[in-house]
């Protein structure tokens, strides 16, 4: 089917409110969390659950979604996701305790899973690779950095507002009328009506793996390291990572077919999308913590604060990251993001006990909008370079993944250095404790600037030579 310019204009706007809707339901909660804290009289070692719950379950069932939009249909699983999505939207809202709200978190993941994907792989199809696609890249990765930091400032005026469950029921009336509006404008999708096969086990051994692996950091805090309980986590993780391993190599279709390794220019960005927002959630959910637990912020007064993250990150990648990518490069615009963030989290593990906003604060969240606003886009050009139409999905899939679980093993690893330093401790040694867990991300974002350098290709894979990644699917016909 051939899209007009209007057509494509109204697919690129759906897409990108989707894609708002899914990052911004990650940070959403970050401010939040400490009204929810005495609201459900959750454990400190708990809050983190509630955002860690929504991106292991994002990440895990990514790769199926992606999938499952290349055999049913990316309209069909884009809508099927935005329901799941909204109704646990609702059940967040009104739940009543720890288990209930984390528990719709999940659920929440699993929509956001079948959803993400699904409105990537739509604009992949939608629009020709190269210059086309690298504009309207730029533009749904300017949201998607830019949703983040936004969600702060949603979460602090909600909070002080109508109260915190406002920060789910949110998205019920724009999960509807965006439902509303798929249907009406996403055009339906021409599908393959032999034999389907999908990966389900895989999806569910992967996603088990990693909740143990994410858990086990969390419970070593508490039984200490050595534990048995710690021990028998990690190990019960890797076994379930190993019969993942063991389930792709002999899957009929698995979730990832090993020619797509063969890419070079999509396997470096994944891995660098793990890195990047491994690092720019866990500085969110930092920074959050640290304004609202130490420096006395409101949760109004700590949303505003990230506006600077969020204006920059928007202008960096819809402006400069969409016109610089064609004719700079993938590889040195992610490096140069990544630079930028490390400078951004040295400038803040630095902040002192009498932290003022302007001096202290302010520089740290623009370097951090430029970055991720720079490098946001390029991840995602990267993923999808050279990658046939049968595939997008798989290849959209996997990049998100590699996002979502990079925020999850992030987080989870900065709170874990922050509840074992700042554990009964004072106000200065809480500092402290912030600092060494604001390095930690610091690693994250420099690890991110050596994969960059040295596992991107120096020049972009031509666009029109796909990779064979051994699928036979029929998708949607990319548009003229």
């Amino acid at each position: 089917m051939n899209f007009n310019g209007t057509r494509k204009g109204l697919i690129l706007i759906l897409v990108c409110i989707a894609q708002f809707m899914v990052v911004l339901d990650i940070a959403i909660v970050n401010v939040a969390l400490p009204a929810m804290q005495q609201d459900l009289g959750l454990r400190q070692s708990t809050l983190q659950w509630v955002v860690i719950a929504y991106g292991l379950f994002l990440g895990g069932f990514l790769l199926l979604g992606g999938r499952l939009g290349d055999l049913l249909g990316r309209r069909r699983i884009f809508l099927t996701g935005l329901t799941i999505f909204t109704v646990a939207s609702l059940v967040a809202g009104l739940a009543q305790s720890a288990e209930v709200l984390i528990g719709a978190r999940a659920v929440q993941g699993f929509g956001a899973a079948l959803l993400a994907p699904s409105a990537l792989s739509i604009l992949a199809v939608t629009f020709a690779e190269g210059r086309e696609r690298n504009s309207a890249l730029g533009i749904f990765g300017a949201v998607g950095g830019s949703s983040a930091s936004v969600g702060v400032i949603a979460s602090g005026l909600l909070t002080d507002g109508p109260g915190w469950r406002w920060i789910f029921f949110i998205n019920i009336p724009i999960g509807a009328v965006l439902i509303a509006l798929a249907a009406r404008f996403l055009p339906f999708d021409m599908v393959d009506s032999g034999a389907r096969r999908y990966d389900a086990a895989g999806a569910a051994t992967v996603t088990g793996g990693l909740i143990l692996l994410v858990y086990g950091l969390n419970r070593g805090v508490d039984h200490g390291w050595g534990s048995a309980t710690t021990l028998a986590l990690f190990a019960s993780a890797g076994i379930l990572l190993a019969v993942f391993a063991w389930i792709e190599s002999r899957a009929h279709s698995p979730l990832i077919p090993g020619a797509m390794l063969r890419n070079r220019t999509m396997v470096a960005a994944d891995l660098a999308s793990f890195l990047l927002f491994g690092a720019f959630f866990s500085f969110i959910f930092l920074g959050s913590l640290l304004m609202q637990q130490l420096l006395a912020y409101s949760p109004t007064r700590t949303g505003v604060a990230w506006l600077a993250t969020s204006l920059t990150a928007f202008v960096a990648a819809a402006i400069v990251g969409a016109r610089l990518a064609s004719t700079v490069g993938v590889k040195r615009l992610s490096i140069t993001g990544f630079v930028l963030l490390t400078l951004s989290v040295g400038w803040l593990a630095r902040v002192p006990v009498g932290a003022e906003y302007p001096t202290d604060l302010l520089p740290a969240f623009l370097l951090a909008g430029i970055a991720i606003g720079l490098s946001a886009p390029t991840v995602q050009i990267g993923a999808l370079s050279g990658v046939s139409g049968s595939a997008v999905g798989l290849a959209s899939g996997l990049v998100e993944t590699m996002r979502e679980i990079g925020g999850a093993v992030g987080i989870a690893a900065v709170s874990t250095v922050l509840i074992t330093q700042t554990e009964n401790a004072g106000r200065t040694e809480a500092f402290e404790g912030f600092r060494s867990a604001f390095m930690v991300i610091g690693v994250f974002a420099a690890l991110g600037a050596l994969v960059a350098g040295f596992a991107f290709p120096s020049a972009p894979q031509a666009a029109g030579a796909p990779v064979d990644e051994g699928v036979v699917v029929t998708g949607v016909a990319p548009a003229d």
